[in-house]
């Protein structure tokens, strides 16, 4: 049974020397009572649909049934291709991928919910895109998602992966901190390091609201996967340069549980607030409700 908290985790892959990759594939092994090549076969699987999702929108001009988002991840692609950005191709790709995903998801295409479907773009395109510039292989990706899992399990436990029960902290900001945290290992940091990379995300991350507008998980859904896998790359860079985080991981993520008890039922995924309600999101609501 995967332990309940970051710091039980911590200390058993101190004690056993191996990776958060590796105790999440050992303990999927301990209670599904699959083999190892079958657990990794199953998250090849979600990798190979993860790629699918990140590559589509980049070559392919996608619009969601509301008319809300479409077409970003291509402009983003070819944006990134002319190599004429600020923030350099590698970081315009992995903005392009994450929104690709969305963009997927919203013209009803297929994804992996990781953790969520809301925030099914962050993952995949950090650690396919940091992959890529690792020049790291497939089963190296394959751990990565493990890693990933790993972290998710511990926020699962402690508080919730739901933007309707925590806001969109609990569904970007679980993601981004998962992603983050599956980067620092795929760059040979600790499970420490690791898990100063999620804490350091959700603490910059706390408490984001989730105000679809519509109802639906498009706006401001899309660029918050963007927002979210930014941040994913740039904290993994921050800890493998030695910086650490103040507050430990197991705390960062009692506080997103507490503070996502406090929104109010408005910024919980009711569209009753924030960017749903505001003249244009309002006048938006009404013109996909004519149709």
């Amino acid at each position: 049974m995967f332990v309940d908290k970051g710091i039980e985790l911590l200390n058993i892959c101190k004690e056993k020397n191996i990776p958060i990759w590796e105790y999440t594939i050992m303990c999927e092994m301990d209670e599904s009572g699959l083999t190892r090549s079958q657990i990794i076969e199953k998250m090849r699987k979600n990798l190979n649909t993860m790629r699918e999702a990140a590559e589509y929108g980049l070559t392919n001009e996608t619009r969601s049934i509301s008319g809300l988002i479409g077409g970003d991840a291509i402009k983003l692609n070819m944006y990134a291709e002319a190599k004429n950005t600020l923030t350099g191709e590698f970081m315009i790709k992995a903005m392009a991928r994450a929104v690709s995903c969305s963009e997927v998801n919203a013209t009803m295409g297929k994804i992996v919910a990781a953790p969520t479907a809301g925030s099914c773009g962050i993952i995949p395109a950090v650690v396919i895109t940091a992959g890529e510039k690792l020049n790291k292989n497939e089963d190296e990706l394959i751990n990565a998602l493990f890693t990933s899992a790993g972290i998710g399990i511990i926020i699962a436990k402690n508080a919730t992966l739901s933007g309707a029960e925590g806001g969109c902290q609990a569904e970007c900001g679980s993601a981004a901190a998962m992603g983050a945290a599956a980067v620092v290992e795929m760059m040979g940091g600790t499970p420490a390091m690791a898990m100063d990379a999620a804490a350091i995300v959700i603490k910059n991350i706390l408490g984001l609201v989730c105000d679809p507008v519509a109802g639906l998980v498009e706006v401001p859904c899309a660029k918050r996967n963007i927002a979210g896998a930014v941040s994913a790359l740039t904290t993994a860079d921050l800890v493998m340069s030695g910086v650490t985080s103040r507050i430990p991981f197991d705390d960062t993520v009692i506080a997103m549980y507490k503070v996502g008890r406090q929104l109010p039922c408005e910024l919980r995924e009711t569209a009753m607030g924030g960017l749903a309600t505001t003249p244009t999101g309002i006048k938006l609501a009404k013109e996909i409700l004519s149709k």
